[in-house]
C-alpha cells in the first residue's frame, strides 16, 4: 500500500509466522518487554544488522509508557537538582525527537506558570533563572529555535488570555516556557516497534519470558499456552517495574504517577499548559494539559509503592483529590470532583540506592560504574520517591543486560546503552548505534491535502489511512472511525478490543467511552 513503509507492518499473520521461526532459529539478540525503552532496542540493535527478536507478556506500550504526562522534557527539574548531566541528556533527546526521528508526534508546547500570590518574588526569579538555563541547554543539544521557542514573562492580561479559568485576583503576571510533547505516548511506542519491525526486528506480543539465561529464555505464548525456548547470542531484559522478576539483582523503588483527565469544559479556553506550584515543595508543579478534543490533563503525584507490581495500576481516590485541591487553589471556578471523567497511574521504575554493585550503570554515557547502588541514597521505606534520581542503569553481571530506570524521553539513549553493553558483553559483531539518525515510522511530510486529523495522527502515512477511514465512516470516539481500528489491526499489531481501545487509540480512558466503543472494537476480529 502507497505511503506504508516496507516491512513495518504488523498484525496476527506476521506474529503467527514469525513466532514459528523464532522458536526453531537462534538470534543474535532477544530483547523482554516492549514499551519505549524495548521497543527502542530492538530498534537499535536490527539497525546494527543484528537479528532480533522481541517479546513481550502483554501488548506494545502496555506498562508505564503509556501512563507518561506525555511530555519531552529537557530535563529543567533535574537540573535544579544539580544533576546537569541527566538534564543535558534529556535535551538532546528532546531535539532528537523535534528534529529528526519523529517530529510528527512530538511538538514543542508552551507552559505558563501562574505568579500568584503563594508564588513569591524570589520564587519566581529562580524559575526563570531556571528556564533560562534550560533554553541554555536546547542550545547546547542543537535544536532550534523555530522549533523550541525560549521562556518570556507574561503581564497578567496575557496570561489571563492564554487561561481565563485562572483566579485573576492577586495575579500579578506569568513566566512562560516552552517544552517538547508527545502527543500520544502509545503511539510513539507503536511507531517505534513498527521501524524496527521495518528493519527485520521479530516483534512478538503476547510471549512471557518465564526464565532468562545468558543464551536465551523460556517463553509460554499467551495466546495457546505453548511454552517454548528462544535461543539468542544477548538477551536485554527491558521489562520497566517488573525487571526484578527476571533478575533477581535488581532493586527498584516504584513510584506512582496519577494524572487525572478532565471532561471537555471543565476547564474552557484554557490555551496553553499550566505548571502550578504544588505548596510545600519548592520544585515540584502540577501539570495542566490541555487536549484536543477538549479535556485536559492534570498530574502528576510522586508516591512510592509497596508489594507487588500489578499489571495496571490503579488511581486511589487520595490521588485525585490531591491534584483536584492543587488545581483549585489557583482557579477563579472549583472544579468539582464529577468533572474527573477518568484517572490513570503509571508506575516510575526507580533505582533504589545501596544495591547491587557489580553492575555497570551508565545515566549518561559518563562510565559511571556501581550499578543500582549509585550513591545518591535510598530514601527508605518510608521515604520520598521524588528525591530519587531519574538516571537510568544498565545492569549487566549474570550474563544478560538489564535496563532501569530513566523516563520516556531518553528512551532511545537507554536502548542505545543497552544494546552497547549487550554487544560488548557477548562479543557480537555490530557498529555503533544509528537511531538518532533514523526516522520513525510516519516521519515526514503529510500529502497536500490530507486533512488535519489524519495528518496530526498518522503523519506521513495519512495517504494510506484515508482510503480506509473513507470507505469505514462510523465514529468510535475521539474523532476515529472504525477505519482507523482496521488500519491498527492490518498495520498496527492490535490483536484484541484492548489493544484498539487502550494503546493504539486512547479511548479507554475514559470507563464511558470505552463501553460505547466496545462492540465495534471487538467487531474488527469477528
Amino acid at each position: 500500500m502507497s505511503g506504508v513503509v516496507p516491512g513495518s507492518s504488523l498484525n496476527a499473520a506476521r506474529r503467527a509466522r514469525e513466532l514459528a521461526r523464532t522458536a526453531e532459529e537462534r538470534v543474535d539478540v532477544l530483547v523482554v518487554g516492549l514499551g519505549a525503552t524495548g521497543a527502542g532496542a530492538a530498534l537499535d540493535a536490527a539497525s546494527r544488522g543484528l537479528g532480533v527478536a522481541a517479546i513481550d507478556a502483554q501488548d506494545l506500550a502496555f506498562g508505564t509508557s503509556r501512563w507518561s504526562s506525555k511530555l519531552i522534557h529537557g530535563g529543567l527539574r533535574y537540573l535544579a537538582k544539580g544533576q546537569v548531566g541527566v538534564a543535558y541528556e534529556s535535551a538532546v533527546e528532546r531535539g532528537v525527537l523535534l528534529t529528526r526521528t519523529a517530529p510528527h508526534l512530538v511538538r514543542a508546547h508552551p507552559y505558563v506558570l501562574p505568579l500568584t500570590p503563594g508564588v513569591t518574588g524570589a520564587r519566581a526569579a529562580t524559575v526563570m533563572t531556571g528556564y533560562l538555563l534550560g533554553d541554555g541547554l536546547r542550545r547546547a543539544a542543537g535544536t532550534p529555535r523555530r522549533l523550541l521557542p525560549g521562556p518570556s514573562a507574561l503581564p497578567a492580561g496575557r496570561v489571563g488570555e492564554l487561561a481565563p479559568v485562572l483566579r485573576a485576583d492577586g495575579l500579578r503576571g506569568g513566566l512562560l516556557s516552552w517544552d517538547g510533547r508527545v502527543l500520544d505516548d502509545a503511539r510513539l511506542v507503536v511507531a517505534v516497534a513498527r521501524t524496527a519491525a521495518a528493519h527485520g526486528a521479530r516483534i512478538l506480543t503476547r510471549c512471557r519470558a518465564l526464565e532468562l539465561r545468558p543464551d536465551g529464555a523460556r517463553v509460554r505464548d499467551e495466546l495457546t499456552g505453548e511454552e517454548f525456548e528462544i535461543r539468542a547470542r544477548a538477551v536485554v531484559n527491558a521489562t520497566g517495574v517488573w525487571a526484578g522478576g527476571l533478575d533477581p539483582r535488581v532493586r527498584l523503588r516504584p513510584s506512582r504517577g496519577t494524572h487525572l483527565v478532565l471532561a471537555a469544559g471543565a476547564l474552557p479556553g484554557l490555551r496553553a499548559g499550566l505548571h502550578v506550584p504544588i505548596p510545600g515543595e519548592s520544585n515540584r508543579f502540577a501539570l495542566v494539559l490541555p487536549q484536543a478534543d477538549g479535556r485536559v490533563y492534570v498530574g502528576l503525584t510522586d508516591v512510592a509503592v509497596d508489594g507487588p507490581v500489578p499489571d495496571v495500576p490503579e488511581a486511589p481516590e487520595e490521588d485525585v483529590r490531591t491534584l483536584l485541591d492543587v488545581l483549585n487553589g489557583v482557579l477563579e471556578i472549583e472544579v468539582p470532583r464529577k468533572a474527573v471523567a477518568g484517572a490513570y497511574a503509571g508506575l516510575r521504575p526507580l533505582l533504589a540506592g545501596g544495591g547491587h554493585t557489580s553492575g555497570h550503570a551508565s545515566g549518561y554515557g559518563d562510565g559511571h560504574t556501581g550499578g543500582y547502588g549509585d550513591g545518591r541514597g535510598d530514601p527508605g521505606a518510608g521515604g520520598r520517591t521524588a528525591d530519587l534520581s531519574r538516571r537510568h542503569a544498565v545492569l549487566s553481571s549474570g550474563g544478560f543486560v538489564t535496563v532501569v530506570g530513566g523516563k520516556l524521553t531518553t528512551y532511545r539513549r537507554m536502548a542505545q546503552d543497552a544494546v552497547d553493553r549487550a554487544v560488548a558483553v557477548r562479543g557480537l559483531r555490530a557498529g555503533p548505534s544509528r537511531t538518532a539518525a533514523i526516522p520513525l515510522v510516519g516521519a515526514g511530510r503529510p500529502a497536500a491535502g490530507t486533512p488535519r486529523g489524519l495528518a496530526e495522527r498518522y503523519g506521513a502515512e495519512a495517504a494510506a489511512v484515508r482510503p480506509l477511514v473513507e470507505s469505514c465512516p462510523e465514529p468510535v470516539g475521539l474523532g476515529l472511525t472504525r477505519g482507523d481500528l482496521l488500519w491498527s489491526v492490518r498495520h498496527e499489531g492490535a490483536l484484541d478490543a484492548g489493544d484498539l481501545l487502550d494503546r493504539r487509540t486512547r479511548i479507554g480512558l475514559v470507563a464511558a467511552d470505552r463501553e460505547r466503543a466496545l462492540e465495534a472494537a471487538e467487531g474488527m476480529f469477528g
